[in-house]
């Protein structure tokens, strides 16, 4: 019983680390150090605990570890906090027997094939409908410079990796080992010794691929002498979504208007203007062509006034609906969450967004799941459709490419931008349904990867925060101070050339779920052909 409530103490305790690691309502910037050792609890625990008793523990561990870390997530949606924590208890229910079996298959060194199967875990769950990049460990060290240039030949995985590591290490330490028979320890010799001295090589290793990081990221190229691009951020510190009213939408854009027209004029030679995701509500496509409200024409109309005499672009969020052809043969709207470009008042260019946030702004399995398709409606999700290309934005001086909101926290998003030749990745974000400081700084700290993953300017025009310029080196240029109206005049460095991460793309996260699911091959037939063998032998 007390092992019990040890192994739970534990297993909360690391949970609490976790969450700790990353930004948080507590430190808003995160606590980076505390993620070299925030799994050790858990890895210990595994070590410890029969293979029965992981599946409760895991599904602990993973709901509690994402409800510390993702409290805000519930103001997102009604079913989203809850849905993201039971996937979660899933994921661990799973994860943790198979993090078990590894120690079982290589009773010396489990602890380098936890270590693979964890990186696995970390690369996998970001694929596909359900994709998620929140709580990869690799981003807790979002503003340590010199770790995180790696991120430009490894993308987020290479971060993960060196920082992951000391927790498998340690738990490995930290175990007394079984005593064999007729083999006693030697008195007093101390905990961990024998594990330190058989694994020096791992450790070393380490140790040197660490020192090469800090190395390579203190060499890391400034980019600041490089030629750079005026870019005034626009944050209105209003959720569009929350005020979508005429009048709402009126005190909106005025605001937008008077901010874009400060900016304007505190920095004259201005290359372009970003508006934030859906910054304004009515569908200016729509009721521009078929004009089926004469309240939203209105303020389109005055949209357009504003923004016939500018002399440079503007970037705008907003609900792009078109018509389009439906299954049944019928003309219907479709809606996509996009972000126009504007030459005057000309649409020049739309990107829509390709990766929506699952549940919340997409579901495609309405045939299959009608029930859970109708409750989501009932509970005001705002379905979209995704867009189908990587779009890159041609001012005549640069181009650019705008990732929207959730996309930032993807890699290979923003890599087919830089491979199609942008040269900035302008961010539109809307994090104010939230109301909360941490789930916008959560945001930043995975946006800034990708700056340094393509070794590209990131620019990010966000409702409430955070609305910031970063360098290719992932350093914060400028932010405005969240939760206020603010704009934000920055020169952004222009990068042309192709970082290794952009030519490969996510090949280490590849290469680790690969090493990983060979060694449990051979791990599991070894294991079976000795099985057979034992047998043969009785």
């Amino acid at each position: 019983m007390k092992s019990f409530f040890l192994y739970l103490a534990l297993i909360l305790g690391g949970a609490l680390f976790f969450a700790a690691s990353f930004p948080n309502p507590v430190f808003p910037w995160g606590l980076p150090l505390l993620a070299w050792v925030a799994y050790v609890p858990l890895f210990w625990v595994i070590r410890r605990t029969p293979m029965g008793g992981l599946v409760p523990l895991g599904a602990l561990y993973g709901y509690v570890s994402y409800y510390l870390l993702l409290p805000w997530l519930g103001t997102f949606h009604p079913l989203g906090g809850i849905f993201v924590c039971l996937l979660q208890l899933v994921y661990m229910a799973l994860l943790f027997p198979l993090l078990k079996l590894a120690l079982i298959l290589y009773p010396r060194r489990g602890y380098l094939l936890q270590w693979l199967i964890w990186l696995s875990y970390e690369y996998l769950r970001t694929r596909g409908f359900l994709g998620f990049s929140y709580g990869i460990t690799g981003y807790t060290q979002w503003h340590i410079l010199p770790l995180i240039q790696i991120a430009s030949i490894t993308g987020v995985w290479g971060v993960s990796a060196l920082v992951l590591f000391p927790s498998v290490y340690l738990a490995g330490v930290l175990e007394d080992p079984p005593r064999r028979p007729g083999k006693p320890e030697r008195p007093g010799k101390p905990p961990g010794e024998s594990f330190l001295r058989r694994e020096r090589i791992p450790a070393l290793i380490w140790g040197a691929a660490l020192a090469g990081t800090v190395i390579f990221g203190l060499m890391s190229p400034d980019y600041a002498d490089r030629p750079g691009a005026q870019i005034a951020l626009i944050q209105q510190n209003a959720d569009p979504w929350k005020a979508n009213t005429t009048g709402g939408n009126r005190r909106i854009l005025r605001t937008l208007t008077e901010l874009s027209r400060q900016a304007l004029s505190a920095q004259p030679g201005t290359d372009l203007v970003v508006w934030p995701e859906t910054a304004f509500v009515p569908r200016i496509f729509w009721h521009l062509n078929y004009r089926d409200n004469a309240e939203s024409y209105g303020l389109v109309k005055e949209l357009l006034d504003f923004l016939a005499p500018q002399k440079i672009p503007f970037v705008i969020g907003n609900d792009d609906g078109r018509l389009e052809a439906a299954g049944n043969g019928r003309w219907e709207r479709v809606d996509y969450n996009g972000a126009l470009l504007f030459t005057g008042d000309h649409i020049s260019g739309v990107y829509r967004k390709m990766h929506l946030v699952p549940f919340a702004e997409y579901f495609p399995y309405e045939g299959i799941f009608p029930r859970l398709y109708r409750a989501l409606l009932r509970a005001d999700t705002h379905f979209w459709k995704p867009g189908g290309e990587a779009v890159v934005f041609d001012t005549g001086k640069f181009r650019f490419s705008t990732p929207i909101c959730f996309e930032d926290t993807f890699g290979y998003i923003s890599r087919d931008f830089t491979r199609k030749g942008a040269e900035l990745i302008v961010n539109l974000s809307n994090d104010g349904w939230a109301g909360s400081l941490s789930c916008q700084m959560q945001h930043l700290a995975m946006a800034v990867f990708r700056a340094v993953e393509n070794r590209r300017s990131l620019v990010r025009a966000a409702a409430t925060g955070q609305t910031c310029a970063v360098d290719p080196r992932g350093k914060l240029l400028a932010m405005a101070e969240p939760f206020t109206p603010a704009f934000l005049t920055i020169r952004a460095p222009l990068v042309k050339e192709l970082s290794p991460y952009t030519r490969w793309g996510d090949l280490w996260g590849i290469l680790f779920s690969l090493w990983a699911a060979l060694l449990l091959l051979i791990g599991l037939i070894s294991g079976i052909i000795g099985f057979i063998k034992t047998g043969r032998n009785r």
